[in-house]
């Protein structure tokens, strides 16, 4: 585990800080300018909520789409920059304007085009939130689709291999522990008192089994394995669904196996959100 750095509670106290502060500060010329483009009542307390709340979504979007393809966090950073140029504008315009006004008045006057590009940023602000949701729902959804269907289609192509191929799960029990026991009583023939077997070199492990299946057929038959956690590719699952099938496989076989399906997951994953975005 890894050491926590030397002040980064107070860094981060800090910035919560600094990030109330700042908000308080907009939301107040916000609310005058919702006040001047002559949105009436306890509504003009909700104006700010649109522009700044836009782009705190706006970023936790960015968070979830992290593994999104470039176009459509591209898309989400557009949407946020946006939101965040039309705060700027509105507070820096907020001061100008109580700049200009007569001494001792609070009261802002826009002119027509300030106005109507004011009161145009509700509709534009549910619309943006509304294409975001849409957005991290594609993005989730080939996840939870995969381990909806995984489980089945494992189990729907195994009972198809062993009907054809006549394999049962029976064979699928290692074989190791036969060698281990013949050490263990040869060594208590020969009167030693320590039955444990010496390790096996690399040498005498590359003289196993030969492979009974080749790559494709390794890969073909991993991508009916359930997903792990998250909807990654599981070792564990890729070599039983193997084994299930009447195969033997060796522990660099199944790593190289592995990566190439996570690779191929990966990719699928990739090209589907740039084609749902």
């Amino acid at each position: 585990m890894t050491a926590a750095i030397p002040g980064t509670a107070a860094i981060r106290a800090g910035i919560g800080l600094l990030g109330a502060i700042g908000f308080a500060l907009s939301y107040d010329a916000l609310r005058q300018m919702a006040a001047a483009v002559h949105i009436r009542g306890p509504l003009t307390y909700a104006f700010p909520l649109v522009i700044d709340g836009f782009i705190a979504i706006g970023i936790g979007s960015l968070l979830i789409l992290r593994a999104a393809s470039p176009h459509a966090r591209l898309y989400v950073w557009a949407l946020v920059g946006l939101a965040t140029a039309t705060s700027i504008w509105a507070n820096a315009l907020h001061a100008i304007r109580l700049n200009q006004a007569p001494r001792h008045s609070s009261t802002l006057l826009l002119d027509d085009v300030t106005v109507g590009v004011l009161s145009a940023i509700p509709p534009l602000a549910l619309a943006g939130a509304v294409h975001l949701y849409l957005l991290v729902h594609r993005h989730n959804q080939p996840e939870r689709h995969n381990r909806h269907n995984s489980a089945g289609k494992a189990t729907a192509t195994f009972d198809r291999q062993s009907s054809s191929t006549g394999h049962q799960p029976a064979r699928s029990a290692p074989s190791s522990p036969a060698p281990a026991a013949h050490t263990a009583d040869t060594a208590a023939g020969d009167g030693t008192n320590d039955p444990v077997a010496p390790q096996p070199t690399a040498k005498a492990r590359s003289q196993g089994r030969p492979a009974t299946a080749s790559m494709d057929e390794l890969l073909a038959i991993g991508r009916t394995a359930p997903r792990g956690r998250g909807g990654r590719i599981s070792r564990r699952n890729v070599e039983a669904a193997i084994r299930a099938a009447g195969h033997s496989i060796g522990k660099d076989r199944l790593t190289e196996a592995t990566r190439a399906l996570q690779d191929e997951a990966d990719r699928h994953e990739a090209e589907h959100a740039y084609a749902d975005a």
